[in-house]
């Protein structure tokens, strides 16, 4: 199937060459698509899968695609790839139509992930713009690099050029910012680890209040 697979991905190659830098690698014991970075296909035991989200999802199913499903710890697992049929393969008009909405569906995502990620940290519930240069100050720059520093790790580089605690009231805006409520109103659950993790870090390294 490999060898199957590997011939499928030289015909897509040279098939969706018109609609950008297209270009595979190995995935998921397959083969992806991509073009000019995002990933819109799947080759997987020799046939064509291609992506939705959630714009595009709707148009596949429409045209009766079958979705990809495989098997985790005994459940199927549903996946956002849709089989391209022997008949939508001997067309290259279809196929190339139907890959595009993949690509423009996948670019649009791509998009909006950025705007989100690159979006102001003072816009974010719980956030001035006092605690936002604050945040600058230890290279959180924007709402991309917070979620990815995470509530407790952005505390701790605050703490460190403060050279003080700085409390778990901070502590707690930080984690709703990240997922989007008002201090006051965090899930029961975040609230809990938090506050275990401030107690725990108090008594590692007492800090000078």
């Amino acid at each position: 199937m490999i060898n199957k697979s590997k011939k499928r991905v030289l015909e897509c190659l040279e098939l969706f060459a018109p609609l950008g830098n297209i270009r595979s690698r190995t995935q998921f014991g397959g083969f992806s698509l991509s073009a000019d970075r995002a990933m819109f296909g799947l080759v997987s035991d020799g046939e064509l899968f291609l992506r939705a989200n959630d714009d595009t999802e709707g148009h596949f199913c429409r045209k009766k695609m079958e979705r990809l499903i495989y098997r985790k710890r005994g459940m199927d697992v549903h996946l956002r790839y849709f089989k391209v049929s022997l008949e939508q393969w001997s067309d290259p008009h279809i196929l190339l139509r139907l890959a595009r909405v993949s690509i423009k569906g996948m670019r649009r995502e791509i998009e909006a992930k950025k705007n989100s990620e690159a979006s102001r940290l003072k816009d974010l519930p719980n956030l001035s713009l006092a605690l936002e240069r604050m945040l600058w100050q230890v290279g959180i720059e924007n709402s991309g690099d917070l979620r990815m520093q995470g509530a407790c790790g952005a505390y701790l580089k605050l703490c460190a050029i403060k050279k003080k605690n700085l409390g778990i009231n901070l502590l707690m805006a930080l984690e709703g910012a990240i997922l989007g409520f008002h201090e006051a109103a965090l899930p029961t659950a975040s609230r809990e680890f938090l506050t275990h993790w401030f107690n725990h870090q108090q008594e590692k390294y007492p800090m000078t209040h």
